[in-house]
């Protein structure tokens, strides 16, 4: 009903309610309309069934509401993924990486060149040429596809090793993840040289109080988040990247990658994806937190494209069970391997699925056993499936848009359709236009 079809007494009544609203729902007043740091946090092949069902995982099934989580509390748009036309409608990470670290539309396997493999400027180094300090902080090897786009550029993401060796040029403050394999002793001798604390001891980053780190914790990519649930290793890391990034009092830009929800999504593993996506999710609030506490920041978060096409659902069956996901304790790659250490494998396996081999099941397990690790964790992740009722469409990503979240000043413009350069575009907008004396 409009005010003006009220009457005069009851308009009266209403406007003191209506100011109050208003007064209520404007952005604090101690919030600056533009933001000091920037982070962008980014759910590697997150679409939007990754986070759907995460809310199912994470729902309490003795309640009769559906709980929200953070991702429902941040929500404020969509984003479109295709890469340049001549790759057609499906992106992989590097084309995608290099949208939203540059702004540009290139080829799959681009990091952050154009389509003449000509380098573009990235938000890192358009943020250093205006005084801020720069981090990343992923679950996977520091030189895989997208923190690369952001610190590097190179004609192929597949140069993993050439683009480790530019890294040192990178001048990033805080470069957190796996990779040693792509370090050399040589490599990492220069950075130490260079001021930077050179970790491989996860255990050690805690006693870290200044940049320059780099820390590379695993060979490549960081253990699954489900075989470490107690660890927290991309809260952490972005906790402590946050930390150390925010002693620059002119501000910084903070990219942050859940990895891996990606790598189980390849891997068609319903059971790491939501350890993934839950440990992501972690990191999420942690940044959340950062934002309430320091009102000068804005934190932006979406996925690079989606993997997997993962259904709530399948085989017609109006049904969806996250209880036998929760249930099992490892992921199918570890439980596999426990399998093939021991002969007395059975009574584990179905103690860590959560459920007793039934003789069909058990024999179908030893059939795959004999055959080695990888056809063994490919059946125990269909066995999930079934009992779950998840279904996937592909090993590969797929073309589908993905959802955009962010909290803090400028969030505002993150809202509605837009496309992947856009997000960049708008970040690079809000970064200071000259540096500061």
């Amino acid at each position: 009903m409009k005010f003006k079809q009220l009457p005069a007494l009851a308009l009266a009544l209403l406007l003191p309610f209506a100011a109050i609203a208003e007064e209520m729902l404007a952005p604090p007043s101690q919030a600056p309309s533009r933001p000091k740091n920037l982070v962008i946090m980014i759910g590697d092949g997150m679409g939007p069934a990754y986070t759907t069902a995460y809310r199912y995982f994470k729902d309490n099934p003795d309640t009769e509401e559906v709980e929200q989580t953070v991702f429902d509390r941040l929500l404020v748009g969509m984003a479109s993924t295709y890469p340049a036309r001549v790759s057609g409608y499906v992106t992989d990470s590097a084309a995608a990486a290099t949208a939203l670290a540059t702004g540009n539309k290139s080829y799959n396997g681009a990091i952050s060149v154009d389509l003449q493999k000509k380098p573009l400027e990235s938000i890192m180094q358009k943020a250093q040429k205006r005084g801020l300090s720069t981090g990343v902080a992923v679950t996977c090897q520091v030189n895989h596809a997208t923190p690369a786009a952001f610190l590097a550029h190179n004609e192929s993401r597949k140069n993993y090793d050439q683009i480790a060796a530019t890294y040192i040029n990178s001048n990033a403050d805080v470069i957190l993840g796996g990779g040693q394999k792509y370090f050399t002793a040589s490599m990492r001798a220069a950075f130490s040289d260079k001021g930077y604390q050179v970790l491989d001891d996860f255990s050690l980053l805690k006693d870290v109080t200044q940049p320059k780190v780099l820390g590379l914790f695993a060979d490549v990519q960081l253990p699954w988040a489900v075989d470490e649930p107690e660890a927290h290793r991309l809260s952490t890391m972005t906790r402590k990247a946050l930390k150390l990034l925010s002693q620059n009092t002119q501000g910084f830009v903070l990219m942050v990658e859940g990895s891996q929800i990606d790598w189980a999504g390849h891997a068609n593993d319903i059971t790491a994806a939501m350890g993934e996506m839950d440990e992501f999710a972690h990191a999420l609030e942690a940044v959340e937190q950062f934002v309430r506490n320091h009102p000068d920041t804005l934190m932006v978060v979406t996925a690079d494209h989606n993997t997997g096409g993962l259904s709530i659902g399948r085989d017609g069956k109006y049904a969806w069970e996250p209880a036998v996901i929760k249930a099992v304790k490892a992921s199918p790659d570890t439980l596999a391997k426990n399998a093939l250490a021991s002969d007395n494998w059975q009574q584990p396996l179905g103690d860590a699925l959560g459920f007793a081999l039934s003789d069909e099941q058990t024999s179908h397990f030893e059939q795959a056993r004999m055959q080695g690790k990888k056809v063994l964790a490919q059946a125990i992740k269909h066995e999930i499936d079934l009992r779950s009722n998840t279904g996937w469409t592909t090993a590969g990503h797929t073309g589908m848009d993905v959802q955009v979240f962010a909290s803090g000043p400028g969030a505002e413009l993150f809202i509605g359709n837009q496309d992947n350069t856009d997000i960049a575009n708008k970040l690079i907008s809000l970064l200071p236009k000259t540096a500061k004396k």
